[in-house]
C-alpha cells in the first residue's frame, strides 16, 4: 500500500514534480492535424493563433506505411513553430500497436520541452495510464524535461467505460478524457456508422391520439451519446481533471456539429475536437465563456476579496467555493480576451 503523498512524488529520479493542480489553460477546439501530410502541414503556422490545442494525429486516419512519417512529421512541426499559449498535443498510437513506444520515445526526446500532453487511445484500466506515467517519468528525466508532460485519455472501449472512474484518478499526470464515439459504437455493437451525432432510428414517439389511433404520431430523435458522455463527466469532475466531446465526422452538417457540441457543454465538456477547419469556429463559440456568467464572476470576485467567508450577490449567496469556481472562469474569460480581444468589453475585462 502506498501512503497519499507518494502520489505526487515523481517515479522516476530526476523527473519532474508532478502537478498538484491543472494548469489552467484555454482548451476549446482540439484540432487534428495529419502529420504526414506536407500541405496540411505547412498550414499550421496559420492555425496557431485560431486554435487552443494544435494536436499531431499518430493514430486512426494514418495508414501503417505512413506511421513513420506522420512520427517525423510531428516532430518536425514541433521544431520549427513556436505555439505560446496555443497547446501543443500529439495522439500517439495504441499500447497493443508496434508503433506506440517509438512515438513515445522519439518525441519526447526530440521535443518534450514543448509538448503538453499526449493523447493515449483506447485506455480500458488504469494499468495502461500508469504505464505510460512511468515511461515518461523515465523519459523525462533522461531528456531534462523541465515540466511533466500530461496524458488525455481516449475512452472508446466497454471496457474503458467500465473502469471510467479508476482511469480518471489513476495518476497526477491526467489531465482528462475524450470520448471516441465511433470505436466504442463498434465494440458495443451500436447500429449506426455515423461517427458522433444522433441517428434518426434512436427516437421516441408521441402517445397515438385516442380520438385517433392511426394519426401520425409526434416523434423525437433522442441523444445516443447523453448516458456516455454524463458518466465520463461525472468520473472527470470526482478527478478534478477536463472532459471533452470527440470527433463528429460529419463536415456536411455543421447544425449537427454545433448541436452535437452544445449537448455536451450542457453536460459538462469543456471542448470538443475539430478535425475540419470549418468546425474551429463552432466548437470556439460553443465553448467560450458566457459574458453574462463573467460578468457576475466578476462580482464574486470583487466582493470576496480574499476569498473567505460568504456574500450576497445579487440576491444569491456566495462562499469560498463559488469564489474559486468564479477565479477560474474570470481566467478563462481573460485567456480567451488575451487570444481574442474583441471579446474584453463583452467580459467586462
Amino acid at each position: 500500500m502506498l501512503p497519499p503523498r507518494t502520489f505526487f512524488a515523481p517515479l522516476a529520479a530526476g523527473a519532474p514534480a508532478p502537478y498538484r493542480e491543472l494548469p489552467v489553460r484555454l482548451e476549446r477546439m482540439i484540432h487534428f492535424i495529419p502529420p504526414h501530410v506536407e500541405k496540411v502541414r505547412a498550414r499550421v503556422g496559420g492555425l496557431i493563433g485560431r486554435v487552443d490545442v494544435i494536436l499531431g494525429n499518430l493514430e486512426d486516419a494514418v495508414p501503417a506505411d505512413a506511421k513513420e512519417a506522420a512520427r517525423a512529421g510531428f516532430i518536425a512541426m514541433a521544431q520549427e513553430h513556436e505555439f505560446g499559449d496555443t497547446g501543443l498535443w500529439v495522439r500517439i498510437n495504441a499500447l497493443d500497436s508496434p508503433w506506440m513506444l517509438h512515438d513515445v520515445m522519439e518525441i519526447v526526446s526530440a521535443v518534450g520541452d514543448k509538448l503538453d500532453v499526449i493523447m493515449l487511445p483506447k485506455v480500458e484500466a488504469a494499468r495502461d495510464i500508469h504505464y505510460l506515467d512511468r515511461l515518461l517519468a523515465q523519459l523525462e528525466a533522461r531528456h531534462g524535461i523541465a515540466r511533466p508532460i500530461l496524458v488525455h485519455a481516449i475512452v472508446e472501449t466497454p471496457a474503458g467505460m467500465i473502469n471510467v472512474e479508476e482511469i480518471a484518478t489513476a495518476s497526477c499526470r491526467m489531465h482528462g478524457m475524450s470520448l471516441g464515439p465511433a470505436d466504442l459504437a463498434a465494440a458495443r455493437g451500436m447500429k449506426t456508422t455515423r461517427v458522433g451525432g444522433g441517428h434518426p432510428d434512436y427516437a421516441v414517439l408521441a402517445d397515438p391520439d385516442p380520438d385517433d389511433p392511426q394519426a401520425p404520431r409526434a416523434r423525437g430523435q433522442q441523444d445516443l451519446w447523453h448516458y456516455t458522455i454524463a458518466r465520463m463527466v461525472d468520473a472527470c469532475a470526482a478527478a478534478g481533471i477536463k472532459p471533452f466531446y470527440g470527433p463528429f465526422g460529419d463536415f456536411s452538417d455543421p447544425a449537427g456539429c454545433e448541436q452535437q457540441f452544445r449537448n455536451a457543454f450542457v453536460l459538462g465538456c469543456v471542448g470538443a475536437w475539430s478535425l475540419h477547419p470549418s468546425q474551429i469556429e463552432i466548437a470556439r463559440e460553443v465553448f467560450s465563456p458566457d459574458p453574462e456568467e463573467v460578468k457576475f464572476a466578476l462580482k464574486i470576485v470583487a466582493a470576496m476579496p480574499d476569498g473567505s467567508g460568504a456574500v450576497m450577490v445579487d440576491g444569491k449567496m456566495q462562499d469560498d467555493a463559488t469564489f474559486k469556481q468564479a477565479q477560474v472562469l474570470v481566467e478563462l474569460a481573460r485567456m480567451v480576451a488575451k487570444k481574442e480581444p474583441q471579446k474584453a468589453a463583452l467580459y467586462g475585462l
